[in-house]
């Protein structure tokens, strides 16, 4: 990765990353970027009865902590309303859950049901 990457690319790779773990794990994409007002759903992804919303968080170090420790209340009540209006679009009765997929430089960890 080069040092005069933009955060929009770095975002991107780290979706691209994230994308290809989960379907490795034999998850379903079914949606990217998913946005309702200002909210944004970086992956939703479906695994048997479970309808999966990912949150993705990709650092190029540790200068300012852990990736996932990137996820606030307020970014996790934003990513919840946007889940509501896209269970609602899919009349959607079966299990959710709210997962983050936290990339550093040497590492892929998926945090099941962090929040």
């Amino acid at each position: 990765m080069g040092k005069n990457l933009k955060t929009s690319e770095i975002g991107k790779q780290g979706e691209d990353l994230a994308q290809s773990f989960l379907l490795g794990l034999g998850y379903e994409v079914l949606e990217r970027n998913y946005r309702y007002q200002r909210s944004e759903i970086d992956l939703i992804v479906k695994k048997g009865d479970f309808l999966v919303f990912v949150e993705v968080k990709k650092r190029k170090n540790s200068d300012f902590g852990y990736p996932e420790a990137a996820v606030t209340e307020r970014k996790a009540g934003m990513i919840h309303k946007a889940a509501v209006h896209y269970m609602e679009s899919l009349a959607w009765t079966k299990h959710i859950r709210f997962d983050i997929v936290a990339i550093s430089k040497t590492d892929v960890l998926h945090l099941e049901d962090a929040f």
